[in-house]
């Protein structure tokens, strides 16, 4: 996916807010200089340039645009977007609430309409699994509903697909893969199963409900008799909630060493919000990851 976006002629816009720690500063002049992006820092300007002094960065070829604080960095990146002065949007070390408040704003913000989800890619390491596997939604949408979930599979679907998956697997997960009423995840799998078969879903496989051992384990499937064709294959994980979703991908990052860029997609650009926590690999993979899905939909 990296190697895809390295070194574009052109390389996407990428406004970035707040990026008054080592590590947002770092991740997106390290992206600029791989070839992903061109960065627009948006942000309080002395404590940018001290930053890069301390840490013996260059500036040069960077675009400053001067915000003192939080709230003011965040909506002039927005009104950057906006005016098409950049692609996409990256939260640096600033609170997600404020990043995200001006992107959700119903008037001046960056709404389509589309319902707007979060996808990791998780790069596991391949001894443990051997392909990209996204999760959705473990950071944007709290609990929701099934006309919530079809919307959040639908965008990982595109997702997918601008990665080169043209038919990706997809594992619905629950707590067990029986449908039960008073699991309404397993009601939920099985309605999203059904509409994949009856087309209503298009371009990807769809099953479900799965544990989690299910979805990633043939033998488990086997074990248990279940017969399909996503169980230890799947290239894309629906979680039930946030918290699910939450705990997954941080067990990924911390017990297997995975590196997960994510992406805020259903808005009128990629959104990047990294957590302040993430280290620069995971930060570079996500401009990567957004320079990709930009070339893949004007393709």
């Amino acid at each position: 996916m990296m190697a895809a976006v390295r070194g574009r002629k052109r390389p996407r816009t990428v406004a970035v807010v707040q990026p008054v720690s080592s590590f947002a500063l770092g991740a997106a002049l390290q992206a600029a200089h791989e070839g992903f992006v061109r960065p627009v820092l948006v942000g309080d300007e002395g404590r940018i340039r001290a930053v890069a002094s301390s840490d013996g960065l260059s500036l040069e070829g960077a675009r400053v645009v001067d915000a003192r604080s939080d709230v003011e960095a965040a909506e002039r990146a927005v009104r950057l977007v906006r005016g098409g002065e950049a692609e996409m949007l990256m939260k640096g070390h600033i609170h997600t609430d404020d990043f995200l408040r001006p992107t959700l704003d119903r008037e001046s913000g960056l709404r389509t309409g589309r319902m707007m989800s979060h996808a990791f890619v998780c790069y596991l390491p391949q001894h443990i699994y051997p392909k990209a596997l996204l999760v959705t939604d473990a950071a944007f949408n709290i609990a929701p509903n099934l006309a919530a979930k079809r919307a959040i599979l639908e965008n990982a679907i595109a997702l997918a697909h601008a990665l080169g998956i043209a038919a990706p697997k997809v594992a619905v997960l629950a707590a067990t893969e029986e449908v039960n009423p008073a699991m309404p995840a397993t009601v939920d799998a099985r309605a999203l199963r059904d509409m994949s078969e009856s087309g209503e879903i298009a371009g990807a496989i769809v099953d479900g409900p799965f544990a989690f051992d299910n979805a990633l384990s043939a033998d488990a499937a086997r074990t248990k008799g279940i017969d399909s064709p996503v169980c230890g294959d799947p290239d894309i994980l629906l979680v039930p909630t946030i918290e699910a979703g939450n705990m997954l991908y941080k067990e990924m990052v911390h017990f297997c060493g995975a590196i997960t860029p994510g992406i805020v997609l259903g808005a009128s650009v990629p959104v990047l919000v990294t957590s302040r926590a993430d280290p620069p690999e995971a930060r570079l993979a996500s401009c990567a990851l957004a320079a990709a899905y930009l070339d893949a939909a004007s393709a």
